[in-house]
């Protein structure tokens, strides 16, 4: 789809790797991917398989898919790059965490309401009834944005694969038991008011991560706050933490 391309920039040798959420696409981490590059940062943003066509190619992959395009273009910036940070919305935060636990060099990890908590036992249970009896995919919610007016481009697709969910909730679920191996600085941005993941899910990230971890609160936004009333602010202490991080 328009808009939905990935995007990369730069050739320094400090990188940072950007990944959008489930059902969504690069659109929704583009501005804040073009700010790092003019930081003076290399930055990758990739498409992730099956996300910016149709529903119908998402519905081919699974979370074996995601996470090992995350983790391949990691390894391919990291291969050019002295130091790499990562930066995830959503599963993208989940995918974030999948790399800083196989890849302990990061050097640090912005999560954005970041998908990072299976899901609970009730819910996957009500998946798997929806999934036995036929049902290939339910309405989603990947354009939850308080900001007013029309958006440029796409930012999800309308609706999500059923099977997909699950297989995404059982590899964060992974992901989630090893948090303890992330030990890179992380910056934790969480709205107060999210329809699509709740703001306790960031809280593993809290408990868990054995390095340092800053949260701090979005008042003024939903889930997808990169292009939301918040957006500048998410900008600016991102880039803050990078040059922390990434700068020797």
């Amino acid at each position: 789809m328009a808009g939905c391309e990935p995007f990369s920039a730069g050739d320094g040798s400090l990188g940072v790797l950007v990944l959008h959420g489930f059902t969504g696409n690069p659109y929704t981490m583009r501005s804040l991917a073009e700010a790092i590059a003019t930081a003076g940062f290399s930055v990758e943003l990739p498409r992730l398989p099956g996300h910016g066509t149709t529903i119908e190619d998402l519905m081919a992959y699974d979370w074996a898919d995601w996470s090992g395009a995350a983790l391949g273009a990691y390894d391919e910036l990291a291969g050019r790059c002295e130091r790499v940070a990562l930066v995830g919305l959503s599963v993208g935060g989940g995918l974030c965490a999948y790399i800083a636990e196989l890849r302990p060099e990061a050097a640090g990890c912005v999560f954005i309401n970041p998908f990072d908590r299976p899901l609970p036992a009730d819910l996957l249970d009500g998946l798997n009834q929806l999934i036995k009896a036929g049902l290939e995919t339910a309405d989603g919610n990947g354009t939850d944005i308080k900001k007013q007016g029309p958006l440029e481009h796409v930012a999800a697709y309308a609706e999500m694969p059923l099977v997909g969910v699950r297989s995404v909730s059982e590899g964060i679920a992974q992901v989630n038991a090893k948090l303890g191996a992330i030990s890179a600085p992380c910056l934790l941005l969480t709205s107060r008011e999210d329809h699509t993941v709740t703001w306790e899910r960031g809280e593993d990230i809290v408990k868990s991560v054995s390095g340092p971890v800053e949260q701090v609160w979005l008042e003024d936004s939903y889930h997808v706050a990169t292009l939301d009333n918040d957006a500048p602010l998410v900008e600016s202490l991102t880039l803050d933490f990078l040059r922390k991080v990434l700068y020797p």
